[in-house]
């Protein structure tokens, strides 16, 4: 049986004791700056007010005797002003309840598969038309199936307000990547009355992600993000390892080890890189059959003297270290007399 966490009190129908000043003024129309019901005020120049006009705020009976409403900071005050979401219609208590999912099934490369994902959605009463799949890395911000569920899931809810739309996902790691998307995965389903439901992770189960539930949300959202750094760590101890053992990941090289025997040879018989460059062309790689570039010519001289005259250097090195030490030491002068004994 499913586990519920949070209350599942619609975020779109807060009761009136827990309903804020500014959701009560933002249910009513702004008559000075025209602002529509779900909207903050706006300044003459085109940004969110820092306070509500007067004569909207007035309209709301417990504040008519206030000086100032201020603008809440999710509102963001000073910045361009955008329309809000609309206050929904209230809902008709007699319209029968039930309960809508969406599903969202992600794998970050083309060798991975679905159809684990997708027999754990569907066994659990997901329609396949309804759940929304991809092959997508979490790298990549916009991922257009998992926008496509979330657009649906509005929708479904716009037309349905009394009925509850779960979003699901097989778990946690397929809906984001970090702790700052995943917190606002949690503000977007909050905002439009949407409720998530993970089927496999830490936590699965259905969870409603306003309240006091928020905080368990983002502190997976955090674990999730520990987890993907710890995986980056080992990855890069795993590539220095490979490195000292000779292994270099990467792509191949523009200037090859043949080219920086040629184009030292023929600058000694006093031709130019200018002139050498239009000869070499580049074996492999994503710009193979094409010229190297002079620049990279020049830079791969460069690192390439660094690279001779190293080994000479800490050779000299050793060398003068042991001429030091074998240098045959002056004998100290014998002590002369005190000239208080004479």
């Amino acid at each position: 049986m499913a586990r519920t966490f949070g209350a599942m009190t619609s975020p779109q129908h807060p009761s009136p004791a827990d309903r804020s000043d500014a959701d009560a003024v933002e249910a009513h129309a702004c008559p000075k700056c025209e602002a529509q019901p779900g909207s903050p005020c706006r300044s003459r120049g085109g940004a969110v007010a820092s306070a509500y006009h007067t004569r909207r705020f007035t309209r709301v009976p417990r504040l008519k005797k206030a000086l100032r409403v201020p603008t809440p900071a999710d509102r963001a005050p000073g910045r361009p002003w955008r329309p809000g979401t609309p206050p929904p219609a209230p809902v008709d208590p007699a319209l029968p309840s039930a309960d809508i999912r969406i599903g969202y099934a992600r794998c970050s490369t083309l060798g991975q598969e679905l159809d684990s994902q997708l027999d754990a959605l569907a066994g659990h009463g997901i329609p396949r038309d309804k759940i929304f799949a991809e092959k997508i890395s979490t790298r990549i911000r916009v991922r257009p199936k998992s926008e496509e569920a979330l657009r649906t899931a509005r929708v479904v809810k716009a037309h349905a307000p009394h009925c509850r739309v779960i979003f699901t996902a097989y778990e946690m790691k397929r809906l984001g990547r970090d702790a700052a998307e995943l917190t606002a995965l949690a503000d977007h389903l909050t905002a439009h009355g949407l409720i998530l439901e993970m089927l496999a992770g830490p936590l699965p189960g259905i969870y409603d992600p306003t309240g006091p539930g928020k905080l368990l949300f983002a502190f997976f959202a955090a674990m999730a993000e520990t987890e993907r750094e710890n995986i980056c760590e080992s990855t890069l101890e795993g590539l220095d390892t490979a490195a000292r053992k000779g292994k270099h990941g990467g792509r191949p090289p523009v200037v090859t080890d043949d080219m920086l025997r040629t184009v030292p040879r023929r600058r000694a018989g006093g031709e130019s890189v200018e002139r050498i460059q239009p000869d070499l062309i580049i074996p492999t790689g994503k710009r193979k059959g094409h010229n190297p570039s002079v620049a990279s010519i020049y830079r791969a001289l460069a690192e390439h003297a660094k690279r001779e005259a190293y080994p000479e250097a800490v050779e000299q090195a050793h060398a003068d270290f042991a001429a030091s030490r074998t240098a045959t030491v002056p004998e100290p002068r014998p002590d002369t007399p005190d000239r208080a004994s004479l």
